[in-house]
C-alpha cells in the first residue's frame, strides 16, 4: 500500500531548496494544482523545474514564478505567462527551451534508464549548439541527454491503494513520463479506490513508479476560454 498524505502540505514536506522537480501537465490541463499551491506556501527556492510550460500568471507553476522560487526552467513553451516572459528577458531565470517532442523523449528515456539518444529535431539551430552531431544514413542527428528529477509531481483521475493510476483523457499528457522519471513520485488524484478495482489492462501508470498519493479536489481552470458568437 502506498502512503496517502492527509494534506498537500504533508505531501511536499520532503521537498527542499535546490530540488529538481518534474511536473506533469500541458497548459493548465492535468497539473497537480494542490501540490503546486503547497509548494508556493512552503516557500522553497532555487528549484529546477522540468515541465512542458510554466503555467499562467497567478496559477499553476506561474505561482512559483511570481514568488521567485524557480532558478531554472526546462520546458518547451513560454506561452501565456507574462511574468515568465519578463523574467526570461530580464535574465532573472535560467531557461532551457527544448522541442516539445524532444522534451517528452528526454523524460521517457530518463524513466527507462536510457542515458541519451539521437534525434533530428534541432539540428542546425541553437538547440544543437555544444551538443554532439552524428550522421546516420546521410542525415544528421543531435545527441540529447535524458532527464530525471528528485521529485515528480503528477495528477491522475484515479488511483488504487497500490498506486496504480488512470488519467482522464488528454489530462494524461506528460504525467506518465514524469511519473517514471522521478526518484520520488507524488500523485495528486481525484479519487482513491480499493486495490483490485482497476482492470490491469486499463492501468496507465503502474504503482511501482508512485511513492505517495494525495486525494484532492481541483479547480480545473481553463487557460483560455473561447466561446462561439450566438
Amino acid at each position: 500500500m502506498k502512503p496517502v498524505y492527509s494534506s498537500a502540505k504533508e505531501a511536499v514536506e520532503q521537498i527542499s531548496d535546490g530540488a529538481t522537480l518534474m511536473v506533469g501537465g500541458f497548459g493548465l490541463v492535468g497539473i497537480p494544482e494542490q501540490l503546486i499551491l503547497a509548494l508556493a506556501d512552503k516557500g522553497v527556492k532555487d528549484l529546477i523545474v522540468i515541465s512542458n510550460n510554466c503555467g499562467v500568471d497567478e496559477w499553476g507553476l506561474g505561482l512559483l514564478l511570481q514568488n521567485k522560487q524557480i532558478k531554472k526552467m526546462i520546458g518547451s513553451y513560454v506561452g501565456e505567462n507574462k511574468e515568465f516572459e519578463r523574467q526570461v528577458l530580464s535574465g532573472e531565470i535560467e531557461v532551457e527551451l527544448t522541442p516539445q517532442g524532444t522534451l517528452a523523449e528526454k523524460m521517457r528515456a530518463g524513466g527507462a534508464g536510457i542515458p541519451a539518444f539521437y534525434t533530428p529535431a534541432g539540428v542546425g539551430t541553437p538547440v544543437a549548439e555544444g551538443k554532439e552531431i552524428r550522421e546516420f544514413d546521410g542525415k544528421e542527428y543531435v545527441l540529447e541527454e535524458s532527464l530525471r528529477a528528485d521529485f515528480a509531481l503528477i495528477r491522475a483521475a484515479k488511483a488504487d491503494r497500490m498506486g496504480n493510476l488512470i488519467y482522464n483523457k488528454t489530462a494524461q499528457n506528460f504525467n506518465p513520463l514524469a511519473a517514471a522519471a522521478g526518484h520520488i513520485t507524488i500523485a495528486e488524484v481525484e479519487e482513491i479506490i480499493e486495490t483490485g478495482s482497476i482492470d490491469p489492462a486499463h492501468v496507465h501508470t503502474p504503482g511501482i513508479y508512485v511513492q505517495g498519493l494525495l486525494q484532492a479536489e481541483q479547480e480545473k481552470r481553463i487557460e483560455r476560454l473561447t466561446t462561439r458568437e450566438s
